[in-house]
């Protein structure tokens, strides 16, 4: 049984009440496939990552026909060269880890790119996904494209105030005394 089916069980399991709760779900990478701006926007990211790659790939050429150069020569070379030369690849070196990260960081322009293009088809998503769960009376609806994703629940069942609440008394409860280092209690 797949970690996702465990955590449906468990939740149909932990409610007597879940008998009357009404669950869907839905498969988002089926419905990109489907969605033509979706695949657009794919395409044109892959185009993205192919060029940024091809400009990678001729960088890394350069620098590895330099590092060969520089290897045969060594022997031969003035010492103020061959620290010239040595400069000239780690500043190559550097100049490939700088595009590498300003174009596949965490904060580059992939993923800039991604969210432009994918957040408009990703909005439009979501707000199908709630009208199909309200037009069917769901109550619950989750992706079952990848890890479980709650992508819609019903307003009526959000405990989240409860949990600060109880959470609340329960630090107003709470003794002032921590225990300290050897288990003793202190204030």
């Amino acid at each position: 049984m797949t970690y996702r089916w465990m955590v449906i069980a468990l939740l149909l399991a932990s409610n007597a009440a879940v008998a009357q709760q009404k669950l869907g779900h839905f498969n988002s990478k089926a419905v990109m496939q489907q969605l033509p701006e979706a695949v657009d926007a794919q395409k044109a990211l892959d185009q993205l990552v192919s060029d940024w790659q091809q400009q990678l790939a001729s960088m890394q050429e350069e620098w590895k026909r330099k590092f060969e150069d520089y290897d045969r020569k060594k022997l031969i070379m003035t010492d103020q060269r061959r620290a010239e030369t040595e400069k000239e690849l780690r500043e190559l070196d550097q100049k490939m880890m700088a595009f590498r990260n300003m174009k596949f960081g965490q904060n580059g322009e992939l993923f800039q790119k991604q969210n432009d293009l994918m957040k408009p088809v990703q909005d439009r998503i979501f707000k199908a996904v709630q009208e199909v769960a309200r037009d069917e009376g769901l109550d619950y609806v989750f992706d079952k494209s990848g890890e479980i994703l709650l992508m819609y629940s019903n307003e009526k069942y959000d405990v989240t105030q409860k949990v600060i609440d109880r959470l609340k008394e329960g630090l107003q409860a709470a003794p002032t005394t921590r225990p300290g280092v050897d288990g003793s209690q202190r204030n």
